[in-house]
């Protein structure tokens, strides 16, 4: 994701093998913690570089051939993070909230090239990657119960209703959606449940 060379030479073989290219799905990404005190500028770059610059290098290598295919598109995968504010999330918010203008500028950049550009904004997902940060806090049963009531929902974001979201956005079904971010986040961006 960080060498421009060689992501557009996998780029290149990956359309060589499949014999074309209509989707594109960024889905690299990695976390960060803290306030914007507690990463140096070595961090911000690092992070920026794989979860926006990854995707403006891979974006760049598919385009040329996205646009010889009849439902070319491509899907961006945000966070919440990007629109709410979740506390010792600076650095990861500032770089999904990156994404989230990108996508939209792309989408109007390559909309009468027949690109679709969209993006999923994920609430908190059962991954690994929150499972490493889980089993790292002091009380994990304790810390995964306080994500779980974060969102309205109750529960964390499945990875495949992220997955299915994506494929939908992905889908000729979808053809007129441009410009858009599907939020998949048990409500966490739009609805204030009491507890």
């Amino acid at each position: 994701m960080s060498n421009s060379e060689e992501v557009t030479a996998t780029v290149t073989r990956l359309v060589e093998l499949l014999g074309g290219l209509d989707i594109l799905v960024n889905n690299a990404g990695i976390g960060a913690v803290g306030t914007v005190e507690d990463n140096d500028d070595d961090e911000w770059r690092r992070v920026l570089d794989v979860n926006l610059l990854g995707y403006v290098r891979v974006s760049r290598a598919a385009i040329p051939h996205l646009r010889r295919s009849d439902h070319a598109a491509i899907v961006n995968v945000a966070s919440v993070a990007a629109t709410v504010g979740l506390p010792n999330r600076a650095l990861y918010s500032a770089s999904k909230a990156a994404v989230v203008g990108l996508t939209v500028a792309m989408a109007a950049d390559h909309l009468r090239e027949g690109i679709r550009v969209n993006c999923v904004n994920p609430g908190t997902a059962s991954t690994p990657w929150v499972d490493r940060l889980l089993s790292a806090a002091e009380d994990p049963a304790k810390e995964r119960a306080a994500l779980e009531l974060r969102q309205p929902l109750g529960r964390l974001v499945k990875p495949e209703e992220i997955a299915r979201s994506i494929a939908y956005l992905a889908s000729p079904w979808s053809g007129s959606t441009t410009g858009t971010c599907l939020y998949v986040d048990g409500g966490l961006s739009s609805l204030r449940i009491p507890n």
